[in-house]
């Protein structure tokens, strides 16, 4: 019985582990009281060392409210963002992406905080 609990803490831990990478890091830049400037580089790790391809540049304002742009030059082409999102209890959210040819994409959503 004792075996089965630490595997399945050993699990959960792992799979902790994963969801806390899958997260991009932000290195605040300056705060004050009316939001954050923020960068996140889009790094790639391997066993050895560590590459950046591209980061996003972001402002979140205490309400929540945020603006970004970013690139990702991991792929073939560069990658162009840009995004927004507005704060309270009801966000709405909404971006775009494109490499300048075939890669195009927009997307949006609402957030509802209960």
């Amino acid at each position: 019985m004792n075996r089965v609990i630490l595997a399945f803490l050993g699990g959960v831990a792992c799979a902790a582990a994963v969801a806390a990478i899958a997260e991009p890091v932000r290195v605040p830049v300056d705060s004050d009281d009316k939001g954050t400037a923020y960068i996140a580089p889009n790094v790639n790790s391997t066993e050895t060392s560590a590459r950046t391809n591209g980061a996003t540049v972001g402002v979140q304002r205490p309400d929540g409210s945020a603006l970004e742009a970013g690139t990702d030059t991991s792929g073939k082409r560069p990658t162009y963002s840009v995004g927004a999102k507005t704060g309270g209890d009801v966000s709405f959210s909404g971006g775009a992406h494109s490499d300048g040819k075939a890669n195009t994409g927009v997307k949006a959503g609402v957030t509802i905080k209960y």
